[in-house]
Parts: C-alpha cells; sequence; structure tokens
C-alpha cells in the first residue's frame, strides 16, 4: 500500500518555516498566529514519526533528516503551484502581456511589434507601460523590459542591450545663427533634460567631456519622460542627452545629429525579466527568442 500523505496544512507550516527557520516569520506569510505553526508542525513530526526542528540559543535548526525532506516538499509545492497556475491561464496562452517604459515603447519596441506579429499571428501582444517594479504575483503582466544590472530575485533576467549617453540635436542647429562646433558651444544653446532616472545625465557627460557640470543647471527645458525630450530635440527646440535605445531611429532617419565624438557608457542596461517559474512557456519563449534576435540584427 502506497504511505499515507500528511497533512497538507502542516507541510505548508514546515516548508516556510524551514525557508525562514523562523516559525514567527512562517506564520505570518501563512497569515496564521505563531501557536498554529508550532501545532501544526508538532502535529506533523507526529505523523511522520521523525522530529524536524531543533532549538538551538534561541534559533531555529532543522534536523539531518528534515533537510534531506525540504527539497522535496518544496519541489512538490512549487508543482502545485505551476499546476494552478497553467490551469487559471489556460484561456490566455495567446495573450502576451508586456510591461516596459512608455519612452522605450514609443521610440525602440513598438516601431519592431509588427515583425513579431507576423512571425506569430496567433499570440496577442498587449503592451503596459509603467515606471514601477511588476508585481508578478498579483497581476497579469507576463514579462517585462527593465533598466538595471539584471539582479532580481526569483526572475530570470535575459540581457538584451546597453546604452550610451550622448548629446543629440536637430541638424538645423548645426548651422544656425550660432552653431554647435564643440561642446564649449552648449553655452548658448538651451538643454533639454529628463527628470528620475536620467536626471543626472547631462551632468555625468558633461564631466567626461571636461567641462564644468554647472552647465547643467543653465536655464533649460524639463519633461518627465525621454521620448518627449527627445521631441524636442528634433523641433530644435534645443539639445538633449539622447540614450542609444531611445535615439538610434530618430538618427538612422537623419531626424537627429549626434555632434560631438563623446560618448559615455551607461552603468546598466535593459533586460527581458519574467518570472522563474513561467519563463518557458511557449508564448513567452517565442517572445524572448525573437526580441534577443532582434537586438542582435540592430532591426
Amino acid at each position: 500500500m502506497p504511505a499515507r500523505l500528511p497533512s497538507l496544512n502542516g507541510l505548508r507550516a514546515f516548508e516556510a518555516a524551514a525557508r525562514h527557520l523562523s516559525f514567527t516569520v512562517a506564520a505570518s506569510e501563512l497569515n496564521v498566529t505563531q501557536t498554529a505553526i508550532s501545532h501544526q508542525i508538532r502535529r506533523l513530526e507526529e505523523e511522520l514519526g521523525i522530529r524536524l526542528f531543533v532549538r538551538q540559543n534561541r534559533a531555529l535548526a532543522l534536523t539531518p533528516e528534515a533537510r534531506d525532506y525540504l527539497p522535496g516538499v518544496r519541489a512538490a509545492f512549487n508543482d502545485l503551484r505551476l499546476a494552478t497556475d497553467r490551469l487559471l491561464r489556460k484561456g490566455d496562452d495567446h495573450v502576451l502581456t508586456v510591461s516596459t517604459l512608455a519612452s522605450l515603447a514609443a521610440k525602440w519596441l513598438l516601431p519592431r511589434l509588427s515583425r513579431f506579429q507576423e512571425s506569430h499571428p496567433g499570440i496577442d501582444v498587449r503592451i503596459t507601460t509603467s515606471t514601477g517594479l511588476v508585481d508578478f504575483k498579483s497581476g497579469n503582466v507576463d514579462a517585462a523590459i527593465r533598466y538595471g544590472r539584471g539582479l532580481w530575485p526569483g526572475l530570470r533576467a535575459d540581457w538584451l542591450m546597453a546604452d550610451q549617453l550622448f548629446p543629440v540635436c536637430s541638424p538645423a542647429l548645426l548651422t544656425g545663427n550660432r552653431p554647435l562646433r564643440c561642446p564649449e558651444d552648449l553655452r548658448d544653446h538651451v538643454l533639454l533634460h529628463t527628470s528620475n532616472a536620467n536626471s543626472d545625465d547631462w551632468r555625468l557627460w558633461l564631466t567626461a567631456a571636461g567641462l564644468p557640470t554647472d552647465l547643467s543647471k543653465q536655464p533649460g527645458v524639463t519633461f518627465d519622460l525621454i521620448f518627449m525630450t527627445v521631441q524636442a530635440a528634433i523641433d530644435g527646440i534645443g539639445v538633449a542627452m539622447g540614450r542609444t535605445s531611445y535615439v538610434e531611429a530618430d538618427i538612422a532617419k537623419g531626424r537627429l545629429v549626434v555632434p560631438f565624438k563623446i560618448t559615455l557608457p551607461a552603468d546598466a542596461g535593459f533586460y527581458l525579466v519574467s518570472p522563474e517559474a513561467r519563463a518557458d512557456s511557449p508564448k513567452l519563449a517565442a517572445f524572448r527568442q525573437w526580441l534577443i534576435a532582434s537586438v542582435q540584427s540592430k532591426t
């Protein structure tokens, strides 16, 4: 006869307490009292006939038997989560929701997206924009394109591209009344800024160019989204600090020019981020493969 399965509540209590090595934290996670956790684990130990925890100087430790038992219990709960997720998402297997920054969507992702739809007509792509971190547990987002260093615990992060920083402007500014020939000529032009994450770009580039950083504080125009800053540069309002992914298409089409040869590497890059448990779903795998190939081919 197969062995009778122990209490599911006891196993949940054991997995949480073993992960945190704390009955208190496990109780908070499972929204029960510490006493309830203690009782559930005691009943589980009685069912198994094996001691699972020992207390050492006010610290909680696993017995050798518990250390051997934990990986299997953890894997079983992960399988349950995956099965439940597949069950609840079965009707949305053809819908792929991707979160990204509004500026990156407008200037980089959307111009490329038609190629993915041509290759995968059965996948319904939905783009949502946000500057905040994505809560993959409570939301309906499958993946996100985010800027950083790729260190997000519990998430798969696939490298896409790095940016370089450099000034960009309308071609008209190169030959106007105050032609832009060298970095010192920036004193005679309006500097365009982007707030929040890109607010320090001008200061960093001016430092690399050997110019006083107070140039970045001269009167200018500030926008809260980088694609608005880029559009202002296209319209000849002033000089913007460009990032490769946001300006490469406009440079290629002649709407923007790079007046100086000085470029500054950014200290991070863009990643496609997704929950590890869903990272290999067919729709997401297809999008990842296409996106990485698109970046590598620069199309």
